[in-house]
């Protein structure tokens, strides 16, 4: 079992990327870091989906690495941090995988490819070639509603036998397939689900855990959801979900990240609600909303580090 398959379970984070006036925002970034390195998170992604990798250069991919790990070392808490990747070409994905082969990351969550919509052959064909390539252990990121092409679970039976695949970030808004899929996976091959509001029942289902965007918002009651079921504690976990459920929904009132960058930057964790086109802030209902909901949950300010 590889480093990273032993520690893919419990919470991760899939961290917002601050941006100020078009530039990656570093003061912002390590002001995060520094706080969610102070919760009960597991892990983390950079630069996937909420973190809009997809308007990031590679350049700024990297930048963003290397401050985040900076920024945790100087914490002195260890965290794996894993980086998303997305492409339609698998040529091109291997040039990415060279071209972050040497970065300090622990792995890669790498969603299927978009808007091209291949075969079930053709998908174990193209993740065995990046699990063959990579330097480092793939998360595979099963997101059909995003890339038009869904991975059964005979092809994620098929890949989940690569030794360079170690888990599945599941998204497939299917819990039929999502049980069938924990009941047949290989020993050790982990699932943590990303569908936040589906998060109770994945977890009761057997997932080893949860890859989750409104855990930016009460991280700590998010994280204690699969503990209390751990414990046997059904009852408290689902007391613990019903209060952070509705922000499950409110975070994905519109496009995501926004509503969360709306809240962090309330908060004062981040400096601007800024994203990058196609992406736009928040409607004036929706951030009234948002800022109403904060009120009620009145969570204190972080203080400043």
């Amino acid at each position: 079992m590889t480093d990273l398959q032993q520690q893919l379970h419990g919470l991760w984070l899939p961290l917002i990327t601050p941006f100020r006036d078009g530039e990656l925002d570093v003061t912002s970034l390590r002001r995060l870091v520094r706080h969610y390195a102070g919760q009960p998170v597991d892990g983390l992604i950079l630069g996937a989906t909420s973190g809009e990798g997809m308007s990031l250069g590679l350049g700024e991919l990297e930048g963003l690495v290397s401050v985040v790990l900076a920024e945790l070392s100087a914490t002195s808490r260890h965290l794996p941090v894993c980086l998303g990747l997305s492409g339609a070409s698998t040529a091109r994905m291997k040039e990415t995988l060279d071209d972050t082969a040497d970065w300090p990351i622990d792995g890669y969550l790498i969603a299927s490819p978009y808007y091209t919509r291949p075969s079930q052959r053709g998908l174990v064909q193209h993740f065995n070639a990046l699990a063959d390539h990579a330097a480092w252990p793939i998360v595979l990121y099963n997101i059909p509603y995003r890339t038009a092409v869904n991975l059964t679970n005979e092809t994620l039976l098929s890949l989940a036998a690569h030794p360079n695949i170690v888990g599945m970030k599941d998204c497939c808004a299917d819990r039929a397939q999502t049980i069938d899929f924990i009941a047949r996976r290989p020993a050790g091959f982990r699932v943590l689900t990303g569908e936040d509001t589906q998060t109770f029942d994945a977890l009761s289902d057997g997932a080893d855990g949860a890859i989750l965007l409104s855990a930016h918002v009460q991280t700590e009651t998010f994280a204690s959801i699969r503990m209390l079921l751990r414990e046997g504690n059904r009852d408290a976990a689902l007391a613990a979900w019903q209060s952070v459920a509705p922000l499950t929904r409110l975070l994905f009132a519109e496009p995501s990240p926004s509503p969360a960058k709306h809240w962090l930057w309330r908060l004062g964790l981040i400096d601007s609600p800024e994203v990058r086109l196609p992406m736009v802030e928040v409607s004036a209902d929706l951030a009234a909303w948002l800022d109403a909901e904060m009120e009620r949950r009145a969570q204190p300010m972080p203080q400043p580090a």
